[in-house]
């Protein structure tokens, strides 16, 4: 008898594994406070949390900036966050129990991330949760970032598991909306947005401590048809890129 394929969990990193959208606010607002911006940083990342942070910046300036200021710019404003989070780093409740929880039940797990490999290094090493990821995908292993497909259809060929048996764990609308371009289902953790701010997720969640790999296999068979993402948020959002 053909044996069943696996499912696989790909989760990001920043408001999922982490509680950290405080933080990086700040670090944007420091930053913008630096360049005499006035942009609202928190009212920012809510819109476009899970982009690079040289695409978020491109969005403030009226004019625009060369690639290379970006990068600038945006190496500042990781010092800063580094700064103001370096004693916070602690996983989001129930994390750790539920990845051992599902690599038992036989998922395949990997990490699809818009971060440049040292942060990742500077969260799931200190945290001591590489050892619970099949696959590392960051910022440094893809051409183009979230909203764009290419983190989550990445991990998911170097896992060896077809987009459609992949359960993305996302924190953003930004990602939600990559995870169903990619062809994957997907939760939503509410650590920075509101349930109703998702579009069409399995399900929701403040943490992980109640969710259990049964459960998302229920909720797999009983929601076979994959979502299709938003054509009017995909305008709006793509015409910031």
């Amino acid at each position: 008898m053909p044996t069943v394929q696996p499912y696989a969990l790909i989760f990001d990193m920043d408001g999922v594994l982490i509680n950290n959208t405080s933080e990086q606010a700040k670090a944007f607002q420091l930053l913008f406070r630096d360049l005499g911006l006035t942009t609202n940083a928190r009212k920012l990342l809510r819109r476009l949390n899970g982009m690079p942070a040289t695409n978020i910046l491109k969005t403030v300036f009226t004019n625009p900036v060369p690639e290379k200021q970006l990068k600038e710019y945006a190496a500042q404003r990781e010092f800063l966050y580094r700064v103001l989070y370096w004693n916070k780093r602690r996983e989001v409740p129930g994390l750790t129990r539920f990845l051992q929880a599902a690599r038992a039940a036989g998922f395949r797990i990997g990490l699809g991330t818009g971060s440049a490999t040292d942060t990742i290094e500077y969260i799931i090493d200190h945290l001591d949760l590489r050892q619970y990821f099949d696959v590392i995908v960051g910022k440094d292993d893809v051409d183009k970032g979230k909203p764009h497909a290419e983190t989550y259809t990445v991990t998911a060929r170097r896992l060896g598991i077809p987009p459609e048996r992949c359960v993305v764990v996302e924190d953003a609308i930004l990602g939600e909306q990559a995870a169903y371009r990619a062809g994957m289902h997907c939760i939503g953790v509410t650590t920075n947005l509101k349930v109703a701010d998702f579009q069409a997720p399995l399900l929701t969640i403040p943490d992980f401590t109640q969710l259990t790999p049964q459960r998302i296999l229920e909720l797999l068979n009983q929601n076979p048809k994959l979502p299709q993402p938003s054509r009017e948020l995909a305008k709006r959002q793509y015409a910031q890129l």
